[in-house]
């Protein structure tokens, strides 16, 4: 048995892959690979895979990026971890000052924690807790919108409303108010994208109507529903939202976790709207996918409700053993540093414009490319196996995951959502790379659906 046949056995004698189910693995293997660079990711077996999809949205500025490998062995040297309970340290401090900067005006206050998951666990209890310790008890349930996803811990599963992830497990869940989500290719009212004022926005009114005296908070991925298929919806939906929650008392929880730090365009998904949530969490490219590490910001008014004397049980007594991590908080302050002095986002916005023209150049006239939506670098193509109707292929058939097998043959990484094959390439990527990216998503698309 060669080496490369070696490293996979072993991998699934103990390994339990995550989203996967692992009989597929007996016909596509792990692939293992040795080492990346930029969009590049290197296998033992000497193949190169661009990484379009920045892996799993994560990667922010390429891997291996030597300024933020520097930042990293720099505070190695240093400090590597310290609890976060009654110490501090300088790399926290200054993560805090910078990011205060950037972030939507009011969000003043930070709290760590180490997975995105688990800031939307905090976001929750958070929401929760305000509203019991402001006076209102009675809210203790939580409105989140159709189609969305929040991860995959059991409070975030609650507040999420895809059934591939969640549907098993409902009977542990919290129950929740389910607001049907915009969805502006498939609009239930016939509206057009470019062109509604959000009329669906009469479902988010209604559930308020009914359920916001017993509602303590509403999450929400701003802008773009990523696992939904990348459904992207207009900046109005979220103005109204927040008018909706300010006058209902419902506190607002934008979960930027894969739309933060320039994805859509903007720093933050919220700034298309020019709103402030309550509450906001953020991971993924906060340390340019290098490390995990997740943040809850929020405003002096929610913080101050926690503010009292210990024994008047107010504290929030939630906490992470890498809370704050110190190297954690270098990566993201050479990540922030990198954006700021390499001009990042006009960059990746003349990128953008490039990128979307080079797709519908390619896959605009497909029989079965129903829409190529767009937001700052990602794209997305809807597969359907009628355009006029907009009917999608059965599930059974998999076909975003065969396109995806046959990009992996011809080196490109692009991990579909059933029936939505997704582009969201790391920010400083270059245009050539972009094309190669096209040229051989059109490919595997061609091989799979002529």
């Amino acid at each position: 048995m060669n080496k490369i046949a070696d490293l996979q056995k072993r991998d699934l004698e103990h390994i339990w892959h995550p989203c996967s189910q692992m009989k597929d693995y007996e016909t596509l293997p792990p692939i293992v690979i040795t080492r990346g660079k930029g969009p590049y990711l290197y296998s033992a077996d000497g193949k190169v895979y661009l990484d379009i999809i920045s892996s799993w949205w994560a990667n922010l500025l390429g891997h291996a990026n030597p300024k933020i490998n520097a930042a990293i062995t720099e505070q190695l040297q240093e400090l590597e971890h310290v609890i976060f309970v009654n110490f501090t340290h300088e790399p926290a401090i200054r993560l805090g000052e910078e990011l205060v900067k950037i972030l939507p005006l009011g969000l003043n206050k930070i709290n760590f924690a180490d997975n995105g998951s688990s800031s939307v666990e905090i976001s929750l209890k958070m929401a929760f807790q305000y509203q019991l310790q402001t006076g209102h008890p009675e809210k203790n349930r939580f409105m989140c919108l159709s189609e969305g996803y929040h991860g995959e811990t059991i409070g975030a599963l609650s507040v999420g409303s895809m059934d591939l992830f969640s549907q098993m497990y409902k009977p542990m869940m919290m129950n929740n108010i389910h607001i049907q989500a915009p969805d502006c290719y498939r609009c239930p009212l016939g509206e057009s994208r470019d062109s509604c004022s959000c009329q669906c926005f009469k479902y988010a009114e209604e559930a308020f109507a009914k359920h916001a005296q017993e509602t303590a908070a509403i999450i929400v991925e701003p802008i773009v529903q990523g696992c939904a298929g990348m459904r992207i919806y207009p900046p109005l939906y979220l103005q109204k939202l927040r008018k909706l929650c300010d006058t209902y008392n419902v506190l607002l929880i934008a979960d930027e976790i894969a739309t933060g730090f320039g994805r859509t365009g903007k720093m933050f998904a919220c700034d298309h709207a020019a709103i402030t949530p309550d509450l906001m969490c953020i991971s993924k490219a906060l340390t340019g996918g290098y490390l995990p590490m997740a943040l809850v910001c929020t405003t002096d008014a929610i913080y101050q409700a926690f503010y009292d004397d210990y024994n008047k049980g107010k504290a929030f007594m939630h906490s992470h053993t890498y809370a704050g991590n110190p190297i954690g908080c270098a990566t993201a302050l050479a990540v922030l540093k990198i954006m700021q002095e390499e001009n990042i986002l006009a960059s990746a916005a003349k990128k953008a414009v490039y990128f979307h023209a080079a797709l519908q150049d390619a896959f605009g006239a497909h029989k079965n490319i129903g829409e190529i939506r767009h937001i700052g670098l990602i794209n997305a193509l809807e597969l359907v196996t009628d355009k006029e109707r907009k009917l999608g292929f059965a599930p059974q058939l998999r076909i975003g995951y065969e396109i995806y097998k046959k990009a992996l043959t011809h080196g490109l990484l692009l991990r579909p959502l059933g029936n939505v094959i997704y582009f969201n390439p790391m920010l400083n990527i270059e245009k050539d790379d972009l094309d190669k990216a096209v040229a051989l998503a059109k490919l595997s698309v061609k091989e799979v659906l002529g």
